[in-house]
């Protein structure tokens, strides 16, 4: 995708002299290193095995020379405006520590999927703009001293793409530090998405990992994103919808058959403005299509609940090591060299390529 990604970047509208771009190779066993190389000012190559987004994205802070820092995901396509806008955001307010953008609602993957997953993601950033509890490196930016002063990512517990950004910005957040939403700064995710990674992302990446950080630090603020009382109660009425549902044939009855069909009808209640919003740019057949997705993604989030505080109480903490450390000794290697040119403004970019 870095085909299509990198040239998007490098057709943004803000002046080319006020952002660098740094490409992180985190060990690919593709073409990466020579795409990049057409567009970067500075290529990352990290040997050995895969260190992950966290230890990529350090190890790409560390070499920036600009105030501020956007992280990009290599899936992810960025509007002709989205530097430009970060930009002025962080000129225009001192006091802000990080912004975070939103996907935009033309995914291009298709596939029932793809599409519902990418507008579900769009929709909740666009229902909670404003100041933030948390964080977001798809498209997101924070201050260069900030995020140095607070350590970065957490590359020791999240070597896999898991919620490293999440547990950034609650840290930023418990340090007293401000972050905004802001969707009108937007991007296009490209990533399509199977029935199969959509479930293992939910759980192994993002529903267990939430949940040992819930434990770690206490429980988030009712305001962040998805976990508004809205979509607590859609979540347990999700889970009543499949329990009827599977009383149904046992008790010989249709009762269960009616209140599953309540139990939905109170899914697509609380999350009216979502649905509606799927009829507007898609049609009533898609958003009747995507009920059954929306439930199993509640259902998963409820099992990666249970699942992740049975995991912790019986192992505790997950071990803060990350194997490919040992493997990478901070052994960086850059091609090309960076450009000698003179860095005439304060914005600096870092673009987060996973292998």
């Amino acid at each position: 995708m870095l085909q299509q990604t990198l040239p998007e970047l490098a057709a943004s509208d803000l002046a080319r002299d006020r952002w660098e771009l740094i490409v992180v190779d985190d060990s690919s066993s593709d073409e990466t290193s020579f795409v990049a190389a057409r567009f970067a000012d500075l290529l990352v190559r990290l040997p050995g095995a895969p260190h992950g987004p966290a230890y990529a994205r350090n190890r790409a802070a560390e070499l920036a020379r600009g105030a501020v820092l956007v992280f990009v995901d290599a899936d992810v396509s960025v509007h002709a405006d989205t530097l430009r806008l970060f930009a002025e955001l962080f000129q225009g307010d001192a006091d802000l520590a990080a912004a975070m953008g939103s996907y935009d609602d033309r995914p291009p993957g298709a596939g029932l999927v793809s599409q519902f997953r990418n507008l579900l993601h769009h929709h909740v950033h666009h229902l909670n703009p404003g100041e933030a509890e948390t964080f977001w490196a798809g498209c997101g930016a924070v201050r260069r001293d900030i995020f140095l002063a607070e350590g970065g990512f957490d590359e020791w517990h999240y070597y896999r793409p898991q919620i490293e950004d999440i547990e950034l910005g609650r840290r930023l957040r418990a340090a007293g530090h401000r972050i905004v939403l802001r969707p009108d700064i937007q991007c296009t995710h490209l990533k399509r998405w199977t029935f199969r990674n959509f479930l293992f992302t939910d759980f192994q990446h993002r529903g267990v990992p939430w949940t040992w950080l819930l434990i770690k630090e206490g429980p988030a603020s009712p305001a962040t994103l998805n976990l508004r009382r809205s979509q607590r109660v859609a979540a347990g009425l999700a889970g009543l919808a499949v329990l009827a549902l599977l009383a149904a044939p046992l008790l010989r009855s249709l009762w269960p058959l009616a209140a599953c069909a309540a139990a939905l009808a109170g899914v697509v209640a609380a999350n009216r403005s979502f649905y509606a919003f799927l009829v507007r740019r898609r049609s009533l057949a898609f958003a009747a299509a995507a009920l059954p997705l929306h439930v199993l993604h509640y259902l998963v989030s409820g099992v990666s609940l249970v699942a992740g505080g049975l995991m912790n109480a019986t192992f505790g903490e997950p071990t803060a090591t990350n194997p490919t450390h040992a493997q990478a000794e901070i052994g960086l290697r850059t091609w090309p060299p960076a450009p000698a040119r003179p860095h005439s403004g304060i914005w600096g970019g870092t673009f987060g390529g996973l292998s």
